[in-house]
């Protein structure tokens, strides 16, 4: 009789216990799977910030910035999936039926993710070619500014306005990055058509030289002025056209302060910028009745 009790309370006893054992591991395999994510995005953290320090190309730098943010999410969802076949194996759950039953749902799914499948295969491929870096200045289609954050799945702009822009990445046809290398500032001025060209080019080259020599914009400015000449007649204006070459994203401070002292310049030379002007005819009989009124 005492025997048959024994047995009767060890068996739940032992039940406790290996479901104890079980639980120990899974908080194991949790607590590895957390440091060594925190251990692996650390170093990736720590050898990025090792590069940008021993690189004097900016180019460089945001490459490896935007790079290691891919890489650290990387490492987050390959230890969470590793970590969640085991705590699943843990379990006795079989994982081979799971993903059985996964391949032939993905199949289904996959149709109505095509999308999101491009998404991230043009994402890699983004990242892999660079043609897209945290802090670049860019157009995607319709939408352009400040390119904030670059993942596998979405380019996140900020344009002028403040606004921010979710640009999924299968969307993005043409890039037009607009901070690579050097930038041009064009410069389009109209003149009156009386006005002497010669003497205006010179005003526009005596205003691009000072603009160089100025402290300010002498980094910036990576050439002399390049005059092209008259671009175009319009209806009431000659238009001239010239360029600086620039350093990347400060094309449109340049063109500003040039624009500024160009005003100031013809000011001073006595250069006509014309605007629209309206002549108004009136036909003979209101001449004529407008004159009658006059005289009386």
């Amino acid at each position: 009789m005492s025997t048959e009790w024994l047995e009767l309370f060890r068996s739940p006893l032992g039940s406790l216990g290996s479901w104890a054992v079980t639980l120990l591991r899974i908080m194991a395999i949790v607590l590895v799977a957390w440091l060594g994510t925190s251990l692996l995005q650390g170093l990736i953290r720590r050898f990025r910030v090792r590069i940008s320090q021993r690189m004097d190309d900016p180019e460089a730098v945001k490459r490896a910035e935007t790079l290691g943010r891919v890489f650290r999410y990387l490492v987050a969802v390959v230890m969470s999936l590793v970590a969640g076949v085991l705590v699943l194996s843990e379990i006795g759950i079989s994982v081979a039926p799971i993903l059985g039953a996964a391949g032939v749902v993905g199949l289904a799914v996959g149709f109505g993710a095509q999308s999101l499948v491009k998404d991230y295969f043009t994402g890699f491929f983004l990242l892999l070619e660079n043609q897209i870096r945290q802090g670049d200045v860019v157009k995607l289609g319709d939408h352009g500014g400040l390119v904030e954050e670059v993942t596998l799945r979405y380019v996140r702009l900020r344009d002028y306005d403040g606004h921010v822009h979710f640009v999924p990445n299968g969307q993005i046809g043409t890039v037009v990055n607009l901070s690579r290398g050097h930038a041009q500032a064009v410069i389009d001025v109209g003149v009156a058509y009386r006005e002497d060209l010669d003497r205006v080019m010179s005003v526009m080259l005596e205003v691009a030289r000072a603009l160089k020599e100025d402290a300010t914009y002498r980094e910036r400015i990576l050439d002399d002025f390049e005059l092209a000449g008259v671009e175009r007649w319009d209806a009431s204006a000659v238009v001239l056209r010239g360029r600086f070459r620039v350093a990347p994203l400060a094309q449109w401070d340049v063109r500003r302060a040039y624009l500024r002292r160009l005003k100031a310049a013809f000011d001073l030379h006595g250069i006509e910028i014309p605007f629209p002007q309206l002549t108004l005819n009136a036909p003979a009989d209101m001449r004529v009745a407008a004159a009658g009124a006059s005289d009386d």
